[in-house]
């Protein structure tokens, strides 16, 4: 550069000045939280370690229509099973009805009744969570029930109800079998091979 640049530099500079120090308050980092911030924290984080539902409840879950027919089959489950759950051709062998319950109420709901199912050996059972159809967010209760059951890996399969068991308002779901339940099986098949051997 130049003494001409360099002067014409400092002619075009001539009004500016240096600016001052900033009278903006600068926060160094978040305060600590008090002593009942702490505890209530520390009570939420040993009330999740002590929960073992593991369905979840998020602020959002795919939203389905009040009159849309669902389902989902697992890997796994056989078509012929699946078919005859979607035709309503198992027994219902219990029935779980969350209307007129509060969703974070209906996680635990779900989740007890499908444990304490399985846990009988029960395989097909019912869930009647409504259509939504006068709820702020129509089928609230129904979308998240469909998260739940895709998400539990007690669920091997599920599908909207026939009309005659509440249609689009409730969902059959097919449970696993329980060890009990399964070793019965093994037992029983063991049972008519022996059999079969002998004639």
């Amino acid at each position: 550069m130049t003494d001409k640049d360099l002067d014409l530099f400092h002619s075009e500079l001539g009004d500016v000045r240096p600016i001052g120090p900033s009278d903006r308050i600068r926060p160094e980092g978040r305060p600590a939280p008090t002593l009942s911030q702490q505890a209530r924290r520390d009570a939420a984080q040993h009330a999740r370690r002590l929960d073992p539902n593991p369905l979840t409840l998020p602020e959002q879950v795919p939203q389905v229509g009040a009159h849309d027919i669902v389902g989902l089959k697992k890997n796994g489950v056989q078509e012929g099973v699946y078919r005859k759950l979607r035709l309503g051709k198992y027994e219902i062998q219990a029935r779980l009805d969350l209307h007129r319950v509060l969703l974070r109420d209906a996680r635990t709901q779900v989740y007890d009744f499908l444990r304490h199912a399985h846990e009988a050996g029960l395989r097909t059972v019912m869930i009647t969570h409504g259509k939504g159809l006068h709820s702020e967010t129509p089928a609230r209760m129904k979308s998240h029930t469909l998260h739940w059951l895709e998400e539990f890996d007690l669920v091997l399969a599920f599908h909207s109800a026939k009309p005659a068991h509440g249609g689009t308002g409730a969902t059959y779901v097919l449970l696993r079998k329980s060890s009990e339940a399964s070793l019965k099986t093994r037992e029983v098949y063991a049972e008519r091979s022996r059999a079969q051997r002998k004639t």
